[in-house]
């Protein structure tokens, strides 16, 4: 990829695709330097697809039931990403661990956002689990993946109060609009060759190497 090119990007996802939303519209900007040219999703019904084609993005469905393994799942969506020339994966509402063949292959191209402040929270249940821990802050993480659930060199943050009264709900869709400011940010960061992995840690450089 040269200066002058836009990021590849494929999105996979499981459901609604509101943070693919998020980062389509990001995309949609004229000065963006990433572009989404394919989204794939393991369940037909996931309204996320409809987002996308909506806006002129290419999807595929691989349900993951019509494989024997996590192996040859990740087998065929590795592939669709190799075929569309994919430069970098995010995931925005995947709900399927991946296997470390699949990290490996993708490594330090694969992001994920998760609803908390990593390295708390991690799994299910973020808003309920920080409710009863009784925390002031709540958030958000982008973070690069590893096989390891919920782990990995952490890109970008985003923290929300928690307010008295607080119901998961409530929690939750705070949480969700700080996704939408977030996920874009960290993309851009990656699309313009600012972002260097170091060991555990993420490097980001102040201004962007590409003219």
């Amino acid at each position: 990829m040269n200066g002058t090119e836009r990021l590849r990007v494929g999105v996979l996802i499981s459901g609604r695709g509101s943070n693919l939303q998020a980062l389509l519209d990001a995309c949609a900007e004229a000065d963006f330097p990433a572009e989404i040219v394919l989204v794939i999703s393991n369940k037909a019904d996931a309204q996320g697809l409809a987002r996308a084609e909506s806006a002129g993005v290419a999807t595929k469905v691989v349900p993951h039931l019509d494989y024997a393994s996590r192996e040859a799942f990740d087998a065929v969506v590795t592939a669709a990403f190799e075929a569309a020339e994919v430069d970098l994966i995010c995931m925005a509402g995947f709900l399927r661990l991946v296997t470390q063949g699949f990290v490996n292959r993708w490594r330090d191209r694969l992001i994920n956002i998760h609803p908390a402040l990593l390295p708390a929270f991690k799994g299910l249940d973020t808003h309920e689990r920080a409710l009863a821990a009784g925390v002031t802050e709540h958030g958000c993480t982008v973070h690069f993946v590893r096989h390891e659930m919920d782990d990995g060199p952490i890109l970008g943050q985003a923290a929300v109060p928690v307010l008295p009264g607080d119901t998961p709900d409530s929690l939750a869709a705070r949480v969700l609009e700080a996704e939408h400011k977030l996920y874009p940010q960290c993309l851009r960061l990656i699309a313009e060759g600012r972002v260097k992995i170091r060991g555990d840690s993420v490097a980001i450089a102040e201004s962007s190497p590409r003219p």
